[in-house]
């Protein structure tokens, strides 16, 4: 099974895609130790606050009240409230009142119904009155602060400002990461496609302009054979191969530009391109078509669907080694013409249904893996259209289907 080149493919994305996880990551585990960091300071700074008031409450006359004080004081981002165990509010600070600032000078006797019952509400454990004492040994936000024998104040805070948007950083950090390296990814897949569309184009060019001088001396030779009277059926066998090669250079010349629709009728095309096949393939391999009556009118380039069906019918033959049956049938469904090729092949797993068109993708020996990207190609950039395996079991066979707008 030759796969190289479609296998380097995908080793390639497998390989950016697996980079850009790894940088997602990283970034995820700096931002969160960012955070908790910065967390972990916010609760060693609030332990140090409580040891303050704790000191402040047991001081005596010789104590630094000026600088417990200040420890208090320096606290201007940190939400934090302090309560006894009935649930009295004697201080708070920093916290977002719905009707009022941060840090109002007022007392909480004196703030409004709204704000005294939105202080509550953060201070008790939501549907009910636990006790203070209770959510202190569950809660590492309330902490215990004895103040005398059986009497304790509990300090409540909450994340700062800052850190509740920094913790959220890393969720709008992985979420633009994502979006750039999808962005990284679409714009290296259309760069490469462009710059395939460009080789296609001007390889399939210079094939039609190398092909032309050849084929314009075997026509003069095929003039010459006539005139010293070689046998007509040779001369006329040799003359439909030469018609055969201009018609391949032609079509060659019409990959990278935009072909030239006109309105054709699919069972005209299908006879015309499947006789010509019949001829050139084993007398093993079976033919046969089961046409609608009512023949269906698509805008075609000839030469193009033609190749199409050409290649669709020396893969069949190539998946059954030259032995088997090929069916042909068409159809129409509301705005669309539909035509499926069955083969009695090797069949195509499952898992390869789509890649198979793709540049490289063969289980041939021999070739590029190429035929079908330029089937693809054809029916869905230049007609319009849509191609793909409808079904395939692995030793029965495969049923390639493509459909095409109606005029």
């Amino acid at each position: 099974m030759k796969l190289a080149l479609y296998d380097n493919q995908r080793t390639g994305r497998f390989i950016f895609l697996l980079l850009s996880i790894i940088a997602i990551i990283a970034v995820m585990l700096i931002s969160n130790n960012l955070v908790k960091a910065l967390a972990q300071q916010e609760r060693e700074r609030m332990n140090i606050w409580a040891q303050a008031t704790e000191r402040l409450a047991h001081a005596d006359a010789d104590a630094d009240f000026e600088f417990l004080l200040s420890i208090i004081e320096q606290n201007n981002s940190i939400p934090v409230m302090v309560a006894d165990g009935d649930f009295n509010i004697m201080e708070f600070r920093n916290f977002r009142l719905p009707d009022g600032e941060s840090n109002p000078s007022a007392g909480f006797d004196q703030l409004s119904p709204k704000n005294r019952n939105y202080l509550l509400k953060r201070l008790k454990a939501p549907g009910g009155d636990t006790p203070l004492r209770e959510m202190a040994q569950k809660n590492p936000h309330f902490i215990e602060v004895k103040i005398y024998d059986d009497a304790y104040q509990y300090i409540y805070y909450e994340d700062s400002i800052l850190l509740k948007r920094l913790s959220w950083y890393p969720y709008i950090q992985l979420g633009v990461m994502v979006i750039l390296v999808v962005i990284i990814y679409f714009a290296v897949i259309y760069t490469k496609r462009a710059e395939q569309d460009r080789v296609w184009a001007g390889l399939s060019k210079e094939t039609a302009h190398q092909l032309g001088t050849p084929i314009s001396s075997l026509m003069a030779w095929t003039q010459y054979l006539e005139a010293t009277g070689v046998e007509p059926e040779i001369t006329k066998e040799i003359d439909k191969d030469v018609k055969r090669l201009s018609v391949i250079a032609d079509r060659f010349s019409k990959i990278g530009s935009v072909p030239e629709l006109n309105l054709e009728y699919l069972n005209d095309v299908l006879v015309t391109s499947l006789d010509y096949m019949k001829n050139r393939i084993s007398g093993k391999v079976k033919i046969s078509m089961d046409l609608d009556p009512d023949d269906h009118g698509v805008r075609l380039s000839r030469p193009l669907f033609e190749w199409v069906m050409e290649n669709l019918a020396k893969n069949a033959v190539d998946a059954m080694d030259g032995k088997g049956e090929i069916d042909i049938s068409t159809g129409s469904d509301g705005k669309i013409a539909w035509i499926e090729i069955r083969d009695t092949g090797k069949g195509i797993a499952r898992k390869n249904f789509k890649t198979v068109f793709n540049p490289g993708f063969t289980t041939k020996k021999r070739g590029w893996g190429l035929g079908l990207t330029l089937v693809k190609r054809i029916i869905e950039d230049y007609h319009g259209g849509r191609i793909f395996v409808k079904s395939s079991e692995i030793n029965q066979g495969t049923t390639f289907r493509i459909e095409l707008p109606l005029c």
